[in-house]
């Protein structure tokens, strides 16, 4: 399989921490090469089942508030929903055309339109700062604020509005939850600790938050920090969803537009230039997750021979001995023997056996070409 049919995530793993339009971004990660492992960490409470909701509308639609903030698309059309489902759909619409309704963004402002409503003003870079500026000019003293909650954290939004002296009341169209089921989440922090990802990719704050709070309830936290600071890519989707890493040191990458596609691109860009390339044995040798590209050829290698390439890449050139490539070994006992089996197999999945050398009684070495022997004898 060559470069050109393999697709540039060939060979790694990635974690996806996402509930909601998980499926669309898994498909997304497949289709460029990567394998992906899926564990939720929050689920969405159905609006209909939300009494939350139902009083903040009914409060809403009894007692009108001078302005409404609607924040995403998905939200608003779900309270749309929701209201109808209540029998409070028809009171709804006629309130929020009686106030001054300002929206997020074009694909807010495309379902506020959809709703037969008309938004009053949009910024066109969907920044809710922006928003805030707009209403902190206008002056909001002694004016009552719906916005519309959508699962994200606002950090500053509401707090800067009722410091202005505005009444401000939050409209939780979904709320976050965690998973029912608490396996895949486990499942995924152990792997992330083994280092099996080579990317953890998060499109919401409450996400990020909740897989943090899962791993301080079970001890591993500073090992899942560790590898998130080292070897495991934490990919965002916008900058708001990357606070909770960030605030525990987590360096993270996001694309300039905070959507899904460009998230996977970010991807596509970073783990490949990532990626070990050594020249060995005339070959053009990239070390990725699960994998590794012999001259732009897909090989896929066992977790026990990648364990063992790892070692070997560490040093490139030089002897590493079987009792050091032995602890190197997942779930390794005692016996070197296993060394001999993984590399047989290692050697095997490589399809160029040249590339790792015997050296009698002392161990196995990378064939690093004579010229990159300078190159990374310091390293």
């Amino acid at each position: 399989m060559h470069e050109k049919e393999h697709g540039p995530l060939a060979g790694f793993t990635v974690g996806v921490t996402a509930a909601r339009r998980a499926d669309e971004l898994i498909a997304l990660l497949e289709r460029r090469g990567a394998a992906v492992l899926h564990a939720p960490a929050l689920r969405i409470v159905p609006l209909a089942d939300d009494g939350e909701l139902l009083d903040a509308t009914k409060g809403l639609i009894e007692r009108a508030p001078d302005i409404v903030v609607a924040t995403t698309a998905i939200g608003f059309r779900g309270w749309i929903e929701a209201a109808e489902g209540w029998g409070v759909g028809t009171a709804l619409l006629d309130r929020l055309g009686t106030v001054e309704l300002l929206a997020r963004g074009p694909k807010v402002k495309g379902a506020i339109r959809a709703a037969g409503l008309t938004e009053h003003w949009s910024p066109s870079s969907e920044s809710m700062a922006e928003v805030l500026d707009r209403l902190l000019d206008e002056g909001v003293q002694g004016r009552r604020v719906a916005v519309q909650l959508h699962g994200e954290p606002l950090p500053g939004f509401v707090e800067s509005l009722r410091e202005a002296g505005a009444e401000v009341v939050g409209v939780p169209v979904y709320r976050w939850m965690p998973p029912e089921d608490i396996g895949p989440v486990d499942r995924l922090l152990d792997t992330v600790v083994a280092r099996g990802v080579d990317a953890l990719t998060f499109t919401s704050a409450p996400a990020a938050a909740s897989l943090l709070s899962r791993a301080e309830e079970r001890g591993r936290l500073a090992e899942v920090l560790d590898a998130l600071g080292h070897d495991v890519l934490a990919a965002c989707v916008g900058p708001v969803t990357a606070l909770p890493l960030q605030s525990r040191g987590i360096d993270t990458v996001a694309p300039e537009r905070f959507r899904l596609g460009p998230l996977v691109q970010v991807l596509c860009q970073e783990l490949p230039s990532r990626a070990r390339v050594l020249p060995i044995a005339g070959h053009q040798v990239a070390i990725r997750g699960h994998a590794v590209l012999v001259d732009g050829e897909l090989r896929t290698v066992p977790p026990a021979g990648m364990a063992l390439l790892r070692a070997l890449a560490r040093r490139p050139g030089w002897v590493v001995s079987r009792g050091e490539l032995l602890k190197a070994l997942p779930g390794a006992g005692t016996d070197e023997h296993a060394v001999e089996t993984a590399m047989a197999r290692l050697r095997t999945s490589l399809g160029t056996p040249k590339l790792i050398q015997t050296v009698v009684k002392r161990g196995y070495r990378l064939a690093l070409d004579p010229h990159a022997e300078t190159k990374y004898a310091g390293e």
